[in-house]
Parts: C-alpha cells; structure tokens; sequence
C-alpha cells in the first residue's frame, strides 16, 4: 500500500507542493492531472526520491520512503522506476544497452565499468523489446529511433528493474497523438498484466479518463480533485485547470482518424 501523509515540497517561499495526502491499497493505473507548474512532476520526483520532501511522509508496504538514506534509498529508486518526457537515454548506445541500464542497480561496479552483462540479462532486454513491439530495432542507436519508440525503449529499460511501481513523467507530452496511445496502451498492459501499480503525470483530461482507474487533480500544488475518470466532469475539470478553461466534448474526424490508426499499430504490435 502506497500512502502519502501531508507530502510538502517547499523551494524557498514557493510551495510546490502542499500537504499532498492520499492512499492507494491496491495496484492501479492513476493520472495526475494539472497545468504545468501544478505540482505534478515534483510530486513524482518526491516518490521516487530524486528530491527530499520538505515535510509529510510516504509509505510504501510500511517502509518509510522519506527516511531512506543511502544503499537504502537507492534500493527503493529500483523498485519505483522513472519515465521521463524527454526519454533520458543514452542516444549512442544501442536500444538494447540502453535497456540493460535498467540492471544497473543489480551489477557490480565492476561489470558497469566494463559493460559486461549476464546472457540471461540480454535475453531478458530483447523479451522486453519484443512485448513493447520494437525488437527488431535492438541493434539500432537509439537515436535514430522516433520519439514514439525511443519512449517504448524508456519503459522497456523501466521493466528491466523489474518495478512494483511505475512513475511516468509527462510520458507522452512530446508525442504525436499516434505514438501517444501506443505508448499509453503499453503502460496500461503493463498495469494489467503485471499487476503493477503505474503513476502518470499527464496533461489531457481524454487520457487520464481513458485508461486510468483513479484520477487526481492538482491546482497550485494542492490535491483538487481524487476519483475515478467518471466523476472527472468538465465543471470539476475546470476547478483543476481554472475557470477560464475550455473542455470540448467533440471528438473532431482527425482524432477520429488518429485513434483508428493507434488501434491498428497496436493490434500488428499485439500480432507479432
């Protein structure tokens, strides 16, 4: 169980984030949702540890996240793996290495300097590339993948840590709506398949309604809102992202048109 108790996050006199409370019992798909600046990202950065909380406490199955130091805190950043929007991948290296970063923490220092890794380990890389569609392009830089399989190669190099949570950054704000929902549709799979718990910070109401269970709003570093994508209505909507906001129902024939090509990209990927 995942429990954040009055989480702040203070930098000088701004409060980022504000006594941040809720409880997740059970692995889920959750959206964060907010404008930039809400709170979001460090929010994030708090779960995984990347930043101190300046007050409050999370909890994790009873282990006290805010309290780990050390060997301790790095152990924890392995099972509370980070997607980032800007993928964070080493554009040099092969798709495959990039994803064998992901055993880091499990290595010697020795084997990291050398670049050595387990036969078993490679195997399990190119497992992972195959599941998220993209392991024919294993031998490829990664950077001369698109953004949309670069990002598929970030998740794959998440599940190499072999997480219980998943925290993903804005993981499709630099997508293509395509590559978005092949890319929401691998995080939501993973969700189901493997049972494990996935948090994502997101900006559009139509994604976190779409394929998360729990949605939570926040405003100026505040907790607005925390339910379920049916009682995310635009009135509520605009109590998130302010007043002034406008939240279109209508789905226009190029959304249309996007969601069916997304559809049929997923079911090649689901086919091979």
């Amino acid at each position: 169980m995942l429990r954040l108790d009055k989480v702040t996050k203070t930098f000088g006199a701004n409060i980022a984030v504000d006594a941040a409370s809720f409880v997740v019992d059970q692995p889920m798909m959750i959206g964060i949702i907010g404008r930039s600046g809400a709170g979001k990202s460090t929010l994030l950065r708090m779960l995984n540890r990347l930043t101190d909380a300046s007050s409050g406490e999370i909890t994790f199955d009873g282990l006290n996240v805010t309290a780990l130091r050390g060997v301790a805190r790095r152990n924890w950043q392995s099972q509370c793996a980070m997607i980032f929007q800007q993928f964070n991948l080493v554009p040099r290296l092969d798709v495959v290495s990039n994803v064998l970063h992901g055993s880091l923490n499990q290595r010697s220092t020795l084997s990291t300097l050398f670049n050595l890794y387990p036969d078993e380990d490679i195997h399990r890389a190119i497992d992972i590339l195959e599941r998220l569609g993209i392991a024919e392009h294993a031998p490829k830089r990664a950077e001369a993948l698109s953004g949309g399989q670069q990002q598929r190669v970030a998740i794959a190099r998440a599940l190499m840590q072999d997480p219980r949570i998943i925290l993903a950054d804005e993981p499709i704000a630099s997508l293509d709506p395509m590559n978005a929902q092949v890319v929401m549709q691998s995080l939501r799979d993973i969700h189901e398949q493997d049972g494990r718990m996935v948090i994502a910070n997101l900006h559009t109401l139509d994604t976190a309604r779409r394929y998360c269970d729990r949605v939570i709003g926040m405003r100026d570093g505040r907790i607005v809102f925390d339910g379920t994508p049916e009682q995310l209505t635009t009135s509520m909507a605009r109590e998130i992202y302010g007043a002034d906001a406008n939240f279109s129902e209508a789905t226009t024939s190029t959304q249309i048109e996007t969601m069916e090509a997304a559809r049929e990209m997923l079911a090649d990927i689901a086919a091979q």
